[in-house]
């Protein structure tokens, strides 16, 4: 059969190389001039920059799609240290990957018992044991997916997922100090959502991390999406770039054809969408998008500055954080009035720690991001001016030394670029926030209910967004096309 796959992102890159192994004849288009969606690069003079996600869990879900040779090649790097954290109070906290010495010295930190640590980290790793066969590995809205050994355990189990508490709820419920609370909670931030509204489920979240580790590949993370290319390529598959799909065209319940900006016409057996879903009804298939799919609320978005930083600096790592001292009110900002807090919680990735040609010898790579909210027309200009005085006073104080005189380029990326270059709604960073105990299943299938021959991948779609989950929807894509054929 033949397939088309609209963008290529990580997971339509994957779910071409999953579809070419199981025989079928794949075509991708992408509306720009290279792949990889969010995972692009910048270079400005001798500094390169990841133009996306900087966060690298779980890499067998790439190994798995790679010859052996290539994957040999792809050589990454495990990070011992997973991120420093910098307190309102400017205290320090640097968490070791090592999850034993991790509960240790976080004991100490936190002043908190160790017990109640490793418990929740046991807690973490149970809820993904009962979640990942339903939630992350099959579709939501098969029956057979909950008619399997896998599927009926984890609805026997849905009693230890505290799906009626919020993250911040259960967390407050565990542990005594205000800031180990506030460390935990920021992982709803890796998918866009807000800890004092989204389930305690997503305290799933620290398991992958401390359980599989961050890794960085030696050449940036731009060569994940290279690597798969390369593989995608071997395999056949034909990646046709500044080609944007006009629309995706149907005959009662069956795709027929793409058409393209320049009037081509491709026939085809099935599309697969890399495409955030709101987009994909909106503007390809132009349709009313379904009622659970248009209320689902959109995930927070970013604005990142990439500066070129012309010093080193020690007390950083590849990952750090510098959060705010009010935690719910910047929350309360991003996802309730839509703006920018005053305080905002920092994040600064500096990959030339590990990829030595990012910066010069004497420099360093900054992408520097704060969580801000989608794009409902604000005026950008305006809250990037305002955000960069408040990063630059924050993380001056912090550092003890004026930033500002230390920046030899700057580039920025704010919600409304997000969406013009890698076609996210509104800019929203993983299409649907996880503010609600349903979410998951507000979120589009990885297959069409009104089309028989249309499916969908990527971080608007089931299981959600990041790399991990990306790869896991192309996983599931080609599960059920070849189930289906």
């Amino acid at each position: 059969m033949h397939f088309s796959i609209v963008g290529s992102g990580i997971s339509g890159i994957a779910t071409a190389i999953r579809l070419a192994r199981l025989g079928h004849q794949v075509d991708v288009f992408e509306q720009h001039s290279t792949y990889g969606g969010k995972l692009g690069v910048l270079e400005m003079g001798e500094f390169r920059f990841d133009t996306g996600p900087s966060l690298f869990t779980m890499p067998q879900f790439v190994r798995e799609l790679l010859d052996e040779d290539l994957n040999q090649k792809f050589q990454v790097e495990t990070l011992p240290v997973l991120c420093n954290y910098f307190f309102s109070d400017h205290s320090r906290f640097q968490v070791s990957s090592n999850q034993d010495t991790f509960v240790k010295e976080a004991a100490q930190f936190f002043s908190e018992n160790p017990k109640a640590i490793s418990g929740f980290l046991e807690k973490s790793k149970i809820v993904y044991d009962i979640t990942a066969p339903v939630f992350l590995e099959n579709s939501l809205h098969k029956l057979s997916t909950y008619t399997k050994p896998t599927g009926l355990k984890g609805i026997a189990n849905l009693w230890r997922l505290e799906m009626f508490k919020t993250m911040n709820q259960s967390l407050e419920k565990r542990f005594t100090n205000p800031k180990l609370v506030q460390f935990f909670s920021r992982y709803a931030t890796y998918n866009g959502s807000d800890p004092y509204q989204a389930p305690a489920t997503l305290n799933v979240i620290p398991h992958l991390e401390f359980e599989y580790g961050a890794h960085l590949p030696k050449l940036g993370m731009r060569q994940i999406a290279d690597i798969m290319v390369e593989q995608a390529l071997r395999l056949g598959v034909s990646f046709h770039y500044n080609q944007k799909v006009k629309s995706i065209n149907y005959h009662n319940k069956m795709i027929t054809s793409l058409s393209l900006e320049n009037n081509q016409e491709f026939s085809t057996d099935g599309v697969i969408a890399n495409v955030d879903a709101k987009i994909v009804y909106n503007k390809l298939l132009n349709i009313e998008i379904p009622k659970k799919i248009a209320q689902a609320e959109n995930s927070s978005s970013a604005l990142i500055f990439y500066w070129g930083i012309n010093r080193s600096f020690p007390e950083l790592d590849v990952h750090n954080i510098f959060f705010a001292e009010n935690y719910k009110e910047e929350f309360k900002t991003i996802f309730k009035t839509l703006s920018l807090h005053h305080d905002p919680t920092i994040y600064i990735n500096i990959t030339s720690k590990v990829v030595k040609q990012d910066a010069p010898s004497d420099g360093e790579n900054w992408f520097v991001m704060i969580n801000v909210p989608y794009n409902n027309g604000q005026d950008w200009n305006q809250i990037t001016h305002q955000a960069k005085s408040l990063i630059l006073d924050k993380l001056s104080k912090h550092l003890k030394v004026d930033i500002q005189n230390h920046i030899v380029c700057e580039s920025v990326l704010d919600p409304v670029t997000i969406e013009s270059k890698t076609g996210s709604n509104k800019g929203s960073l993983y299409g649907s926030s996880s503010n609600d105990r349903m979410s998951a299943f507000f979120r589009q299938s990885n297959f069409s209910n009104q089309f028989d021959n249309l499916y969908f991948c990527g971080g608007s779609v089931h299981p959600g967004g990041g790399i991990p989950l990306c790869l896991l929807s192309a996983k599931i894509v080609s599960k059920v096309i070849f189930e289906k054929n």
